[in-house]
Parts: C-alpha cells; structure tokens; sequence
C-alpha cells in the first residue's frame, strides 16, 4: 500500500518501492491496449517484454530538450523493409543533432533491432527506434549527459493500401526551416499541429509550401504529383525530409514508363498553382499508406476529382516491393 502525504485537501499517494510501482503500473496497463510487444533500451542493456516497463528516463535530453533523432521501419509477413535505408537517414540525422553514435555502429544498430522484433513475436506492424543525447541532468547543454541512449519499440498493426481518395488542405502551421525539416528529429510539434489543423479542416494531412512559394511536404508524408503530360514529379528534397518510401518510389516508377503509363519520372521544384491546376493525380506517400490518392487540395479539385489510375497502380508497385523485393530482412523468430 502507498503511503500519503499529510496536512494536505487531496492526498497524493507516495509509492517507496519498487513493487508499489511496478503494481501500479501493471494496474494502469491492464486499462490500455497493448500494442507495444517488446521495447529496447540501451539504459537497461536488454529487450524488455513487460509493457509496464517500457519507460524512458525523464531526465533523458531526448525529453526535456527535444535532443534526439528517430526513425521508423515497416513490419509485414515477419520482413522488417528497408531498415537498411532506414538506418543510413537515423544516423545522419544523429550526426547532424551532434549525438555520438559511436556506440551504435549500423551494424549494431541493425542487430539489436532485428533481435527486439524477434523477440516480441509480432510479424505484422512497425518498429521505431529513438537515439537520444542520454539520461543525465536538466540543463540546456547535453555537455552532462554521460552517453547517448537508444531505444526502440515494436509497435503491432494491421494496415492495408489505401485506396480512396482524401482531401488535403494547405498548412496553416510554418514549416521548419531546412535544418531541422530535413534531420528527423523528435522536435514534431510543427508537425503536430499541423495534422490537428489538417483534422479540424476536415482534412487527411495538410501541405506544407515554402517561403519561395513551392509545395514541400506533408507533416508525416512527401507528396507526388502525376501532370497533364503524366510525368511524375515529386518535390526535390533538399530543403524537406527525404523520404525512405518516396526515394524507393522514384526507383520502381520507371517501370510504368516502360509499360506507357507515365512519361518520365522527376523530382524538381513545383509551385503551387502548377501542383494544384497542372495536376491529374496528386497522392500522399509514406511508409505506412504507401500511396495514399488525394483528389481535393483546398477547393480546388485533382483532375477531374477522383482516383485516378496511376496513383493506385504506383502503390501496387510498392506493396509488392514490401511484400517480396530485395530490401526486406526475414525476422529469426524462435
């Protein structure tokens, strides 16, 4: 039993051991869904499969001082997709967030990774993974913080293609300057009020446009663009986030070259009129969708306002890359 504080209108519970907390919190967790089989913490040094276990330190610079980078890989049929390139981006973000990764080579990273998803069991979801200043003291300076810590966590998940069409709406909410739009970092609060703005216009996702006047990205998708002329287009990436699945994207599009659907694929700046009226087809794309059609930007209509047929066919494209290409790693379940 937890003791209380006396002399005071509400009494706050004081837990003085550990069993009291680790009570409490299996009480809090049988409430919750749990879709969160395994976790990895490099505090701990070992995989965790206790829900109410899986934490972070709170005086982890990653917490208070937004000081950390993450990333994320798709999950299906026991395959983890593109972790490889998925690595390459978190440890060039955590070079650019100045967080020593020497500790956590790709190879190590690769590894532990692989093992947390075999150890949770799970064959269908994702995993995302945390690389942190570390645990340390409170102070603006990660100057205390004694090493860098890593975590991960499978997260379990059914998903599907997604086929209909949805709406976009421009955001209202400034994007990040080129910096920190193309380190992924934790610092997502831009990218959070900017889905609750796209939520409450009634909107899938917003848009992000820059200060030149060209379309960037989603807060959590690149967009892609088929024109009059079926070129497919995307955004150049050197003021946004490059996008794992959009960059794979660009590599099987070709193939619908070959077969008379598009024209050429491209990446290359677009102004906003241009994407808006230019546009037969516009799609929202990431790990997750992985082509997701949009037929309504603002008040303006794509195309003739539906789903075209070059969206789907680029995101039948990827589905069967995640299900059978070359860039999947099986999971050695026990």
């Amino acid at each position: 039993m937890a003791s209380y504080v006396q002399g005071v209108d509400e009494a706050v519970p004081v837990y003085e051991s550990c069993t009291q907390v680790l009570e409490k919190l299996q009480e809090k967790r049988k409430s919750w869904n749990n879709r969160y089989p395994a976790m990895y913490s490099s505090v701990l040094g070992g995989i965790i499969l206790d829900p109410a276990m899986m934490a972070v330190p709170v005086d982890d610079h990653m917490v208070h001082r937004g000081h950390g980078v993450f990333d994320t890989a798709m999950l299906l049929d026991g395959f983890l997709y593109e972790l490889d390139a998925h690595l390459e981006r978190f440890l060039r973000s955590a070079a650019t967030a100045r967080i020593d990764t020497r500790a956590f080579p790709r190879e190590a990273l690769r590894s532990i990774l692989v093992q947390m998803t075999a150890a949770s069991g799970c064959r269908k979801g994702s995993i995302r993974y945390w690389l942190s200043a570390g645990p340390g003291d409170f102070l603006l300076s990660s100057s205390g913080c004694p090493a860098p810590a890593l975590y991960g966590v499978v997260i379990a998940a059914e998903y599907e293609q997604c086929r209909r069409g949805v709406r976009a709406v421009t955001a209202s909410v400034p994007m990040k300057p080129p910096l920190f739009a193309t380190m992924k970092s934790v610092n997502y609060l831009p990218n959070v009020l900017s889905i609750m703005d796209a939520e409450d216009r009634g909107a899938f996702a917003s848009v992000w446009v820059d200060d030149r006047g060209f379309v960037a990205e989603g807060p959590h998708v690149n967009v892609a663009f088929v024109t009059a002329a079926r070129e497919l287009v995307l955004p150049t990436f050197d003021r946004i986030l490059g996008g794992c699945t959009a960059k794979r994207l660009l590599a099987l599009a070709p193939r619908l070259v070959d077969a008379g659907m598009l024209t050429a694929v491209a990446t290359r700046d677009i102004a906003v009129d241009e994407a808006k009226r230019g546009s037969v087809e516009m799609a929202f794309v990431g790990s997750g969708l992985p082509v997701l059609p949009i037929v309504q930007w603002d008040d303006t209509a794509i195309g003739d306002g539906k789903v075209g047929e070059i969206m789907p066919a680029l995101s039948d494209l990827l589905w069967e890359d995640m299900k059978s290409g070359p860039d999947r790693i099986p999971v050695p379940y026990k």
